[in-house]
């Protein structure tokens, strides 16, 4: 909606494991805007099919999230286009940030809240504005130990290359941590925690079994934390924690829950 009239007739270019790929996508369908999207290779088949059915140019390429968004830069700086970053884009991290406005708004007296972390957008925008409101509630981010970026980031005290190891959590493969929203998010997160695999095909499968709901590996990694013990300090408290996404990769998700559960 911020964009000019020259920008929307050459279109947005971004990079996306999946989630930012399907809101510009289908956005940028309803309001004719041209949308270029690259995912690595990595990306599940199904984001990738859902994202070209929703009419948008759809390139695969890159080894990681970080090759992609070097690749749909060039691409965008080529074509004349607006590159929109999906988790370090101010107003993408402004709009992450009416999450915690509704959860303040549904839970005023909520005691903690827990966030998956992959290139900090949700996290920076919801601590923000949750602190904001309300500077006792603690703010939890959680990722997968198979790429700790925001967590390698705050051991350092700025955004560091992390390896990125296949993950139920693909969503979160982040290698590096958007440097604005770590600026935003670091002196407000309270704890930085991560989560195995196990933990998170778990929380899918328990998520499906008690609240008949499906969330992606990503989405689900504040339950797979809740299920390891590692948020105890917690108990008897009020305690929310975001899922994201529900975009799962049936195979993808299949495969992992048998490896660990079968």
């Amino acid at each position: 909606m911020n964009l000019t009239e020259s920008e929307r007739k050459k279109g947005v270019y971004a990079a996306s494991a999946g989630n930012h790929a399907q809101a510009l996508c289908m956005h940028g369908k309803q309001l004719g805007i041209p949308v270029t999207v690259v995912m690595p290779r990595h990306a599940p088949i199904k984001k990738i099919a859902h994202r070209k059915k929703l009419g948008g140019n759809v390139i695969v390429q890159g080894k990681n999230l970080s090759e992609s968004r070097l690749i749909a830069l060039g691409k965008s700086l080529d074509e004349g286009g607006k590159y929109i970053n999906g988790y370090d884009h101010k107003d993408v991290i402004a709009g992450a940030g009416t999450v915690g406005l509704e959860i303040i708004e549904q839970f005023p007296d909520v005691d903690a809240v827990v966030l998956p972390a992959g290139g900090g957008g949700l996290v920076a925008g919801v601590a923000t504005a949750i602190k904001g409101l309300r500077s006792d509630v603690k703010i939890i981010s959680v990722e997968a130990d198979r790429c700790p970026s925001f967590k390698n980031a705050l051991q350092v005290g700025h955004p560091i290359e992390t390896s990125v190891l296949p993950t139920l959590a693909d969503g979160l493969a982040v290698s590096v941590i958007g440097v604005n929203a770590f600026a935003t998010a670091k002196d407000k997160v309270d704890d930085a925690i991560v989560v195995d695999e196990k933990a998170i095909g778990l929380a899918i499968l328990r998520l499906v079994e008690l609240e008949k709901i499906v969330i992606e590996g990503a989405g689900a990694c504040g339950v797979g934390a809740l299920l390891l013990g590692k948020l105890n300090q917690f108990k008897g408290k009020k305690v929310v924690t975001v899922l994201s996404g529900g975009n799962s990769d049936t195979i993808g998700t299949r495969n992992g829950t048998r490896f660990f559960f079968w």
